[in-house]
């Protein structure tokens, strides 16, 4: 996929200006969010199992090497075939000669934000495969050339209308007069069109959500059975999972289960959490011939041996997204890139590199509020900081910029001069204000009066109302 990240304030322009847009994303809040609560508050533990699971993850990390050689050893010996991608190209370039061995036509996948990330479909079209999405969202963004704009649910950025309209458009072979006004009519439709390609399919392809090292396994969790289909019905399965997925073992896999769950559509388990360990063996009704999983690094090696490491913790929740006053204004598809919301703000510049991706690491209020959600407790603002601060030490930000940073500096360096001028400034604002009680614009701040007021201050500094309050309290 095209990396749009430097152009975060043109596509935020441009999503602000959407009106469909705006219209589906009002939901976030009832929806998501909300659901996400009620499973928080009906679970008095939750505050104790997300230290638990930031616990697990964290020393996973510490020990990623022993898990990551203990997975590969149980999963080998479980009849699996583990590849290893240093980089999105040799990820592309193993499953693509999995898919030619299988002499595959048909490739069905599952969601999976990895193979987003190494743009795995256009390399397997290009070779002459059909790939189809599986999951209901990825299948109506595919139908419309578009990327995923929420790594939970892809389609969040469309209405029922237009999705109604979109499968019209593609489904010509079916009635003309049907009706497609409700979700279920929609997910009915795209059921019975999706069942042909899970037959035809020769090659599954998945993510996963976590690999267990205990046993080899990879796991899967959906609330379609789309995943169930894609693995066992074709002939070869192959995961793409990137290396940071590894638990240790089943308990650990239990407990991080449910925060995932309950963090990212507010239920206590997902539909379906599925448990894959090798092919089909002698005995077993159905399953895959064959089972490949490639483990993909991808600039991961390098996040955790510096100051991004904790950003590997991430489950792939979304709940930091659903909690993002930016993402509900804009979407996903204005980050530019795989990763959106917050998620996308830290882990984007750190695997794309922060001259690629700086834009990102400004586009947050610093509110919190996805720190607070995080069920593994990832430090969002402080890593986007971090950002920041790498971006500006790298000469980004304009002239401009960077010089009223270097005059603000040296101002608040000079506690004096600093209180001489906020009093000044304070004083000139309050008596300018005064009468309409808020600015429509100032200067230097053309930003943030376009699309909001500016309140009038009342006329005094708060070290000028402190020193007042105590001279009161003296007397």
């Amino acid at each position: 996929m095209q990396i749009r990240t430097k152009s975060f304030k043109a596509n935020a322009t441009e999503a602000l200006a959407d009106r469909e847009l705006q219209r589906a994303l009002k939901g976030l809040d009832s929806g998501l969010v909300a659901q996400r609560r009620a499973a928080y508050e009906r679970l008095p533990e939750f505050e104790a199992l997300r230290d638990v699971g930031r616990d697990i993850r964290d020393h996973t990390l510490r020990h990623l090497d022993l898990y990551l050689e203990t997975w590969e050893r149980n999963a080998e010996a479980a009849g699996a075939k583990v590849h290893w991608a240093a980089n999105g190209a040799e990820a592309r370039d193993i499953v693509l000669s999995i898919c030619r061995e299988a002499d595959a036509r048909v490739v069905a996948k599952g969601k999976s934000m990895v193979s987003e990330e190494i743009a795995l479909n256009a390399h397997l079209e290009a070779a002459g495969m059909e790939v189809v999405e599986t999951d209901l969202g990825e299948y109506i963004v595919q139908i419309r050339n578009e990327t995923p704009s929420h790594i939970i649910t892809p389609a969040i950025h469309l209405t029922q209308t237009q999705v109604g309209a979109d499968f019209r458009r593609l489904h010509t072979s079916l009635p003309k007069d049907r009706v497609l006004d409700e979700a279920p009519q929609l997910v009915a439709e795209a059921r019975a069109v999706l069942r042909e390609k899970f037959l035809a399919a020769d090659v599954g392809i998945t993510g996963a959500n976590f690999l267990v090292a205990e046993t080899g396994s990879s796991v899967i969790v959906t609330n379609e059975g789309n995943g169930d289909l894609t693995q066992s019905l074709a002939k070869v399965h192959v995961v793409v999972a990137s290396i940071e997925k590894i638990v240790p073992t089943l308990e650990d896999l239990a407990t991080l289960l449910r925060l995932l769950a309950r963090s990212a559509t507010g239920q206590e388990m997902s539909v379906y959490t599925t448990i894959s360990t090798g092919p089909r063996r002698p005995g077993d009704p159905d399953g895959p011939a064959a089972y490949h999983v490639v483990l993909l690094d991808n600039g991961r090696s390098e996040m955790l041996a510096g100051e991004m490491r904790e950003m590997l913790r991430c489950i792939r929740c979304g709940a930091c997204m659903n909690h993002c006053p930016v993402y509900g204004a804009v979407g996903g598809h204005a980050y530019g890139w795989v990763y959106p919301g917050p998620l996308g703000a830290a882990l984007n510049p750190a695997l794309l590199g922060v001259s690629q991706a700086a834009p990102l690491a400004h586009a947050s209020t610093f509110c919190g509020r996805c720190e607070q959600v995080c069920p593994m407790k990832i430090p969002l603002p402080d890593l986007m900081r971090r950002h920041r601060t790498a971006d500006f030490e790298g000469g980004g930000g304009g002239a401009g910029y960077r010089k009223g940073l270097a005059i603000w500096a040296a101002i608040a360096r000079r506690p004096r001069l600093y209180h001489l001028l906020a009093r000044f400034g304070v004083a000139a604002l309050g008596a300018r204000g005064r009468r309409r009680g808020a600015f429509r614009w100032l200067p230097l701040a053309a930003g943030w009066t376009r699309h909001r007021d500016f309140p009038a201050p009342q006329g005094r500094t708060f070290q000028q109302l402190w020193a007042e309050r105590q001279r009161g309290v003296d007397r």
